[in-house]
């Protein structure tokens, strides 16, 4: 019999929301936010009392498992967080803002707002570090995002459409990178690991990359493969990154471009090929909230 993921409790009722996200966030107990205590915490259980609320006694102070996090400063119940996370972990191509909107009942500003804040639980932390190294492989790409010159023209003020460069290590984790007027070369040389043996296509931008060893396939002469010299994962990863773009949010400005490269990167590294399913995907990104906060600016610009 058929058994509904949104039907579990902690997607239905508040109590059991902050349980499930105290389990993950604390799990081994109540930290207090404010002085790191972590022996002297009760809950508070009056009748009055909003759900997972805990009071420090070191430094009297009340708090809930939402501060610190990207929970905070938020008024929608916690349990619609969780729903939407988890929409968003599952949805292979996203889940745009409007969506969002019509299944919370909320406003297009909350929806924007909350979606924005998960993407930014997605991104990796601090700096990653660069990818590859002795006896790896990494695959390399570019794309284009944007209107093609050879049916519409781009908007007024645009002068040109968004590229990404992408890498990913054979089996392992991508990383996709928003170029601007600096080029692909530095970005390259910012994110690969000199050691690595490099895997591309014939364009000419791959091949001053300093890698230990460079392979390429000519897609000019309709060389697709040749052993494990290809760039098939990342072509896979490009035509679902430009469905989601152009199927769901139909159009990102290049201010938040890098978020929702994030979000696509995240879905590609917690994969099924893996073993990650949605549930497991969805504790990932739960665990990312963590000190995190968003600071840039809350304007729409989806369709």
């Amino acid at each position: 019999m058929a058994k509904p993921v949104l039907n579990a409790p902690q997607f239905q009722s508040e109590p059991a929301a902050f349980e499930f996200v105290e389990a993950r966030l604390w799990p081994n107990g109540p930290v207090c936010p404010h002085c790191q205590e972590t022996k002297r915490i009760g809950r508070l259980n009056g009748k009055t009392t909003r759900p997972g609320l805990h009071k420090c006694y070191a430094c009297k102070k009340p708090f809930t498992v939402r501060m610190g996090t990207l929970f905070e400063d938020s008024h929608l119940p916690l349990h619609l967080w969780l729903q939407v996370i988890h929409l968003m972990c599952c949805s292979k191509k996203g889940i745009s803002t409007r969506q969002i909107q019509r299944m919370l009942n909320c406003s297009m500003k909350t929806a924007w707002f909350l979606g924005h804040r998960i993407r930014l639980a997605m991104a990796p932390a601090g700096d990653p570090g660069k990818m590859g190294g002795e006896g790896k492989t990494v695959e390399i790409d570019d794309m284009e995002v944007g209107r093609s010159h050879k049916t519409r023209k781009r908007p007024e003020g645009r002068k040109r459409n968004m590229k990404v460069l992408s890498l990913i290590e054979r089996g392992g984790a991508i990383r996709s990178v928003v170029l601007d007027h600096r080029g692909i070369g530095p970005r390259i040389r910012q994110h690969l690991d000199r050691g690595s043996r490099l895997v591309s296509d014939s364009a000419p931008v791959f091949k001053f990359t300093g890698a230990a060893k460079h392979e390429a396939v000519d897609h000019s002469k309709f060389e697709w493969a040749r052993g494990d010299v290809h760039t098939n994962t990342l072509e896979g990863f490009f035509s679902i990154f430009k469905r989601g773009i152009i199927g769901v949010y139909q159009h990102i400005d290049s201010k938040h471009f890098e978020r929702y490269a994030a979000e696509f990167d995240f879905r590609m590294n917690t994969r099924a090929k893996l073993g990650i399913n949605d549930s497991d995907r969805t504790e990932i990104a739960l665990r990312g909230v963590k000190g995190k906060r968003l600071t840039y600016e809350t304007t729409s610009q989806e369709a």
